[in-house]
């Protein structure tokens, strides 16, 4: 049987570093991929969800709640993607890898060129929104826990939401029109 977060979490803090290795395992995927679709590349990725797991480490005793060891994980690692992000941006370089990226069921070809629409479409779009769109449909949270995770307010997260889609849907309207 699996262990629980909080098992883990208490094995970790009294000295176990496999414990906290099982942690990490448990969320680098699905971390990972959130901090890929944020900053656009691997290695940017990379060492933000390095950057987010030695953090959660040193910070470990400070988590409040061990059972939602996840969601306290995930908002450090937002908040390193929202540090990089901010650096990138200083140096002009935010792209998406589009093949990291989901597409429509089709052939091989015309799934990875919507690949690459749908990458430059979410490159297109205001950090935050992109932010509240990959939250909300990527990693199907509900807008209360985008609310408490991003520190903005739940009616501002729902119109984040919805403008990306938006500006999403126009966008890719007029790549299948041209």
């Amino acid at each position: 049987m699996t262990e629980s977060d909080a098992a883990l979490v208490a094995r970790t803090l009294a000295g176990d570093l496999d414990a906290f290795a099982g942690l990490m395992a448990r969320y680098r995927n699905s971390l990972g991929l959130y901090a890929l679709h944020m900053l656009g590349n691997r290695e940017d990725a990379e060492e933000a969800l390095q950057d987010g797991f030695v953090r959660a480490y040193w910070a470990l005793a400070s988590c409040r709640e061990p059972e939602r060891f996840g969601a306290w994980l995930f908002r450090i690692v937002v908040n390193r993607c929202r540090t990089v992000r901010r650096r990138l941006r200083r140096h002009d370089h935010l792209t998406l890898l589009p093949a990291d990226l989901p597409g429509r069921r089709g052939d091989v070809s015309e799934t990875l060129g919507w690949r690459e629409e749908i990458g430059r479409a979410l490159a297109r779009l205001r950090p935050h929104y992109r932010e509240a769109f990959l939250l909300r449909y990527v990693e199907e949270m509900e807008y209360d826990e985008i609310a408490r995770l991003t520190g903005a307010k739940e009616p501002a997260v729902r119109m984040r939401v919805k403008r990306a889609s938006d500006q999403l849907r126009k966008l890719l309207r007029d790549v299948r029109a041209g």
